[in-house]
């Protein structure tokens, strides 16, 4: 009887082995000296020079694709924000219209794939002649119309996603906070701004942190615009010059631009999670998860904040 109990409940959730991560490791390390030291069935010549250079050459065309990734990252995220919250606003809206657009805009944008968004707002609103996304100047710098396509649309895309983390964050405060603050004499907007939004921000900015860290990657999908991002320049160094056709040279050096600029970005936002979570109901420890559970999946045995724990999409 006792088993057939044991069997009819589920089991509780475990971490991960902390054997798991060093052990994936060595394999993986293991399959690049293989590939290395062989020659495949094509009579690939493999050169880890070119792996070499790609990372520590300081090339110049490399550096200002790592750059350009960073600049739309960071400009992308901060109109998602912006949208997400004034969208999250308007689904919590009691009037009826603003809740039917915002629910419309998410509808759209989480429904519909981002290279699908990509080619539509670049190739389809050029053609139509709505808009041609002319060349910006802006001081000595000239803005290129797919960077500034790509910026718009990785923004609005961002935006529904950023919607309904804002708004499970306005949510997971006490709904007494925004009583209490109008009782004050405060208005809507006031009350939101001062007392509900900084109080939810400790729910969103884990959440928007992986958004980020997702956007990071995104801006490869700019290749349909052909815009000259990290991993537009590493395609094009596969494809002439004394690089090219050395794909696994190449990309692999893609690969560890990516993820040292995500590895980053995991340790800011590994700071930004702990400063928020201190003195927090319920927060234990640090107040956040350490740079080894972050990056590794290795979490501890004890309780943990749910509120810090976030997903990708």
């Amino acid at each position: 009887m006792f088993q057939r109990d044991l069997r009819g409940t589920r089991p509780p959730f475990t971490a991960p082995r902390p054997a798991l991560v060093p052990v994936g490791a060595s394999l993986l390390l293991v399959l690049f000296v293989l590939a290395g030291c062989g020659q495949s069935q094509g009579g690939y010549q493999y050169n880890w020079g070119i792996l070499w250079d790609s990372l520590f050459g300081l090339n110049q065309r490399i550096l200002a694709g790592l750059f350009l990734t960073v600049v739309i990252s960071i400009i992308s995220q901060v109109i998602g924000v912006i949208l997400g919250v004034f969208a999250a606003i308007g689904r919590l809206s009691r009037h009826r219209s603003l809740r039917s657009i915002a629910g419309v805009y998410i509808w759209i944008f989480r429904g519909t794939p981002l290279l699908v968004q990509l080619a539509f707002v670049f190739y389809g609103l050029g053609v139509a002649g709505i808009y041609r996304w002319p060349e910006l100047t802006v001081g000595p710098l000239t803005v290129i119309g797919a960077v500034q396509a790509g910026i718009f649309t990785l923004g609005i895309n961002e935006g529904a996603y950023m919607a309904e983390i804002v708004r499970a964050g306005i949510i997971s405060i006490d709904p007494g906070q925004m009583e209490a603050a109008k009782s004050l004499g405060m208005t809507y907007g006031k009350a939101m701004r001062r007392i509900v939004l900084p109080q939810a921000a400790r729910v969103i900015v884990p959440p928007l942190g992986n958004e980020f860290n997702n956007m990071l990657k995104t801006t490869s999908l700019l290749v349909i615009l052909a815009v000259p991002e990290l991993f537009v320049t590493f395609e094009q160094l596969n494809g002439s010059g004394p690089t090219s056709f050395h794909p696994i040279e190449l990309f692999l050096a893609a690969a560890i631009w990516y993820l040292l600029l995500t590895t980053i970005w995991g340790l800011i936002q590994g700071y930004i999670e702990r400063r928020l979570a201190k003195g927090a109901p319920g927060a234990t420890g640090g107040g956040g998860p350490s740079f080894r559970e972050r990056m590794f999946g290795l979490r501890s045995s004890g309780p943990q904040d749910v509120s810090l724990v976030s997903g990708g999409r």
